[in-house]
């Protein structure tokens, strides 16, 4: 099986900093173990860490067993994943339970960029609470903006919702630039999907432009 990129959305930041492939391995028809082997062998050879995009949202037992067990066992083969605050901190516990023995880290969505989302105000507040207590093994946000406010706080914020042609696809998705994210509101990765691989897109060309995009923010924002 040959992995199919219109499948999976890419991470760049920055030309050499940190790599990230992110996956949404639930929506690929003809999954198997094959195609996690093919995607293990890439990510050695060309040094990314991968990122599975599954968003757990359940109490603490039933993610602990739809991390690592069913037909994706998720824990097994990607670095990170991320989940809502929602149930409360039982979630991280139930997914530390299966991850943090196997060297894995977890994100939490303090925040998102479709339009409407509810992830804001209290919820934000606890799902950092609950990251700060947990940072053994949550090691950062799907943010819109950098959260770190103590000294001792180091988390990664990822941004999704990255374009740098449109600024919405009609479905709630809103797009900010690679500037926008990284120099105004300090965010340290940048997430693309269909800004590099929507149909009729260069793959190779379009992911070159977005990294060289956050490349170029990420400088300015060190020089300031």
């Amino acid at each position: 099986m040959l992995i199919n990129a219109q499948l999976y959305l890419i991470i760049f930041f920055t030309q050499s900093l940190m790599r990230l492939f992110q996956t949404h391995i639930d929506i690929v028809d003809d999954f198997d173990q094959d195609l996690i082997e093919q995607l293990l062998v890439l990510a050695k050879k060309h040094d990314f860490m991968i990122f599975e995009d599954r968003k757990f949202a359940d109490i603490g037992n039933t993610v602990k067993h739809q991390y690592g067990n069913g037909i994706y066992r998720i824990a097994s083969w990607s670095d990170i994943t991320n989940a809502h605050g929602v149930p409360g901190e039982g979630i991280i516990t139930g997914l530390k339970e299966v991850g943090l023995p196997l060297g894995r880290g977890l994100l939490l969505l303090a925040e998102m960029s479709s339009k409407g989302a509810l992830t804001y105000g209290e919820y934000t507040t606890q799902t950092i609470e609950m990251a700060r207590r947990n940072q053994d093994f949550v090691m950062g946000f799907i943010t819109q903006r950098c959260i770190n406010e103590h000294p001792d706080e180091d988390f990664i914020a990822m941004s999704p919702g990255i374009g740098l042609d449109v600024t919405g696809d009609g479905l709630g998705q809103q797009y900010r630039t690679p500037r926008q994210v990284i120099v105004e509101s300090g965010c340290d990765l940048i997430i693309v999907g269909r800004g590099i691989y929507g149909k009729g897109r260069d793959v190779q060309a379009e992911g070159r432009r977005y990294q060289e995009a956050g490349w170029s923010a990420y400088q300015e924002r060190i020089s300031q």
